[in-house]
């Protein structure tokens, strides 16, 4: 390619990232100083929050693909919520939305005539409205419950008509207001996970216990076995450890395959466990999710963990290649 090509594309790309970058800042910092806004922000995540039913996404154009997105990231998250088209809405689909639920319509302009209908609607059977435009006065905002007005963002086209920077802004506000409504709920990672159970997202939320090896696949010597037994026990289970418990049951102990090593002599399989094992093992709860266990095996540079339970007992074991298989990377 030709250099001054080369380098007209790269400018190009460079100022649509600053200027969508440019378009955030200004929506933080007049969220910052305008009471205004930051009380609609507010009052739409309480009126989400609040309400029985579901949530309605209308928008036209990009504004529609951006509503698609709201509604996508709003239903993973925990807020039923589902996109109508404004066109199918006025054929019918209208009979979709009942009194419970709440409408966001999306209109950069606050004139969109498609969405007219639905907002007729939500005014006879009193479902609440968010609207998400940049325009104050337009008849959208002045009907909505709450009107989330953004500032007026240049477009990254140059001539100012492909929507982009205002697309842009409006994913994010979506975005945001998701991201509030997960924490004002408190929905955990086990609650991300139900919604997420396939693909690389769902190996990421599985837990420790849901990958670990159980009952009699765990290899375990109480104290005071002798090392021949701990050599079968190690090699028939086959993960080059075996855990070593107190009377009472507890891990105090492991016994790996360098230890072995260290310890070779000829009088090593005359000795007991206890004069061989390595005290205060490193384990996990099974409640620990199988991307952190992931972080700590590559970290601590180890490749078995025993899970132990509130009496510091173990409940299972799990080896890297367990998370590997699993696709938690």
């Amino acid at each position: 390619m030709d250099m001054m090509v080369r380098d007209a594309v790269l400018a190009s790309i460079v100022r649509t990232l600053d200027t969508a970058a440019d378009a955030i800042g200004a929506l933080s910092t007049v969220l910052a100083s305008d009471p205004a806004l930051s009380g609609s922000f507010v009052e739409a995540v309480n009126l989400l929050s609040s309400r029985g039913g579901r949530v309605v996404v209308a928008g036209v154009g990009k504004s529609g693909h951006i509503g698609r997105k709201i509604a996508a990231t709003l239903a993973s998250t925990g807020t039923s919520a589902y996109f109508v088209h404004p066109t199918e809405a006025s054929h019918g689909d209208l009979g979709m939305i009942t009194a419970q639920d709440l409408l966001i319509l999306l209109s950069w302009s606050g004139e969109t005539v498609e969405l007219g209908n639905m907002l007729t609607y939500a005014k006879r059977f009193s479902v609440p409205v968010i609207s998400i435009t940049s325009n104050a006065d337009s008849i959208i905002a002045r009907n909505s419950t709450v009107a989330i007005v953004l500032p007026k963002v240049p477009e990254a086209c140059p001539h100012g008509l492909a929507p982009t920077t205002s697309a842009m802004l409006q994913l994010a506000v979506g975005d945001a207001l998701a991201i509030a409504l997960l924490e004002r709920r408190g929905f955990s990672a086990q609650d991300f996970k139900t919604f997420h159970p396939g693909g690389k997202l769902g190996s990421q939320l599985l837990l420790a216990q849901e990958l670990a090896h159980s009952g009699d696949a765990v290899p375990l010597l109480p104290l005071g076995a002798p090392m021949s037994e701990a050599v079968i026990e190690m090699s028939s289970k086959g993960f080059g450890v075996v855990g070593i418990v107190s009377e009472g049951g507890e891990l105090v102990g492991v016994l790996t395959d360098g230890d072995l090593r260290r310890h070779m002599s000829e009088n090593l399989l005359l000795l007991t466990v206890d004069a061989v094992m390595s005290h205060g093992p490193r384990v996990i709860r099974g409640g620990m999710l199988a991307s952190a266990v992931m972080e700590l095996m590559q970290s601590q540079k180890i490749t078995v963990l025993f899970l132990i339970d509130d009496m510091d007992r173990p409940t299972g074991i799990l080896h890297v290649h367990d998370l590997l298989r699993a696709g938690v990377a």
